[in-house]
């Protein structure tokens, strides 16, 4: 299981926010990318208390008076810009379910290249630096998601109503248009507040289904065409895309809570490129102006790339001279047990991201390793707290006037609330999966399990089972992607640990 919030499946920069590991909602269409475990329910009506666990790490589920009176006002009458794009025929493509839209897109041709569209809702309009909103945002952090609810960064009546770009609503929203070359180089950059309209609320599996048959909405008919184009050129960039599959705890009729795993469709990444490449353009508005808060991840580290490669052999991977890491991973298949356990070892090639701020020069790592270009966060607003402040900065660096001193003075500060945001959703993520595993396996210990092992140091290792989609500690001599039988020997629901031995 690899970390929530940034970079939920390697470098997928822009699919942060809805935890695929903590969803209340599945899905999983027959010939879709990833897999999943067949049901295996909880035998406890309700299965674990996820309210128990949210307690337990101070995770605040409620808004205080204050903050909800201002949302309230905020929503009653909220501001909208002079500019008028409300004819610009827009669509969301989101998860199934969701309410808290960031991102409306459209895409079309412009002579041998390509124009892109962008609205992401403008949260600045509504929430100010200073406000009762805004120092409950820098609180919390981020959403966070676990089985049961959704905990948002800002109360449902703006994240879910007045500033979500619900379909046939006029909302306010920061309109990127991004002009590109018949390569998919960027030619021009603008972003500018704007009145916009959704057309339609698209979900990911529909849209794949869509486009599949080859019937997808007029907006996003080159969604597949650029998206794979976007996506080779970071490959060209050295980019490296783990598609490593992920634990996900699921609601079932019965009432009960499973665990499945599941990789991304297609879609998903063609659609996260259209993100990286707004969060790219930011990037680049940003250090042309000498202001921002840009996303960093060091490039890999010479030991690790090597390390790396010494697994290859071993594992069945083909790594070819002169193949860059992100090249040998995009060829993988995560269906195959040797590949996914390589892609879990590639995932020590994209340790220490972080949010750089800088405000004159530009720092010295203004690199992104994962995405191979320099990049900053502006697409997640409802979701994220980051993302409304560079938005700010770039709205004003693209109008030719200097970011409000209060934007500019949080720049600062937004890394510690963020890390402190990062490290309290992966503990509660967790703490959800682990307290499901001992839930699904505590009548179990003592049976024995087919498995795969993915990763191993010295007498203990990690071990995965397809049914149920459990991963846990095992001890015993383990080889990396192989096939192995595993005993259970802990399951237990108060501690939330599960526990397996190699069977000799």
């Amino acid at each position: 299981m690899t970390a929530p919030g940034a970079s939920q499946r390697g470098t997928s920069e822009e699919r942060t926010g809805r935890s695929p590991r903590t969803s209340g909602s599945t899905w999983n269409p027959a010939g879709t990318a990833g897999w999943r475990s067949p049901r295996w329910p909880a035998d406890l009506p309700g299965g674990p208390d996820f309210s128990a666990i949210r307690a337990e790490f101070d995770v605040a589920e409620s808004f205080p008076a204050d903050v909800l009176a201002e949302a309230e006002a905020m929503a009653a009458a909220p501001p909208l810009p002079d500019v008028d794009a409300t004819d610009l025929p827009l669509v969301t493509v989101d998860p199934v379910g969701s309410r808290d839209l960031d991102q409306a897109v459209h895409l079309r041709r412009e002579g041998a290249g390509y124009l892109v569209s962008y609205a992401i809702a403008d949260v600045g309009a509504v929430v100010r630096p200073g406000s009762a909103l805004d120092a409950e945002a820098r609180r919390r952090g981020s959403t966070l998601y676990t089985p049961d609810r959704r905990v948002p960064l800002y109360p449902p009546v703006l994240s879910e109503g007045a500033a979500s770009l619900l379909p046939d609503e006029v909302r306010a929203a920061a309109l990127w248009t991004i002009r590109l070359d018949g390569d998919g180089d960027v030619r021009a950059i603008d972003v500018r507040r704007a009145r916009v309209r959704s057309r339609d609320q698209l979900a990911y599996p529909d849209v794949q289904g869509q486009a599949d048959s080859g019937g997808l909405p007029e907006a996003i008919a080159l969604l597949p065409e650029l998206g794979r184009l976007l996506q080779a050129r970071a490959g060209g960039r050295g980019a490296i895309e783990l598609g490593t599959p992920e634990q996900q705890v699921e609601h079932g009729p019965d009432g009960g809570w499973t665990i499945t795993v599941r990789g991304d469709l297609p879609v998903e990444g063609w659609n996260a490129q259209i993100s990286l490449l707004t969060g790219r353009a930011a990037a680049r508005l940003m250090l042309d102006g000498g202001v921002g808060l840009l996303r960093t991840l060091p490039p890999p580290a010479p030991e690790a790339v090597e390390a790396l490669r010494r697994l290859a052999g071993p594992l069945g991977v083909d790594w070819r001279d002169g193949a860059t890491p992100g090249a040998v991973v995009a060829a993988l298949d995560p269906d195959r047990p040797a590949h996914a356990a390589f892609l879990e070892e590639a995932a020590t090639l994209l340790r220490g991201a972080a949010y750089t701020p800088f405000d004159g020069s530009a720092p010295a790592q203004s690199g992104h390793g994962g995405v191979g270009a320099p990049y900053a966060h502006v697409t997640a607003p409802l979701r994220r707290l980051v993302d409304r402040f560079g938005t700010e900065v770039c709205l004003a660096l693209a109008a030719g006037r200097a970011p409000e001193p209060a934007v500019r003075a949080a720049l600062p500060e937004l890394p510690a609330l963020m890390a402190a945001s990062d490290r309290r959703i992966r503990t509660v993520e967790r703490a959800v999966v682990d307290a499901t595993e001992a839930e699904l396996l505590r009548h179990r210990v003592g049976e024995v399990f087919d498995a795969v092992a993915v990763d191993a140091e010295g007498t203990r290792g990690t071990v995965v089972l397809p049914e149920p989609a459990i991963r846990a500690r095992c001890s015993g001599p383990l080889t990396p992607g192989t096939a192995v039988r595993v005993r259970l020997v802990e399951a237990d629901v108060e501690r939330r640990s599960v526990r397996f031995e190699l069977v000799a």
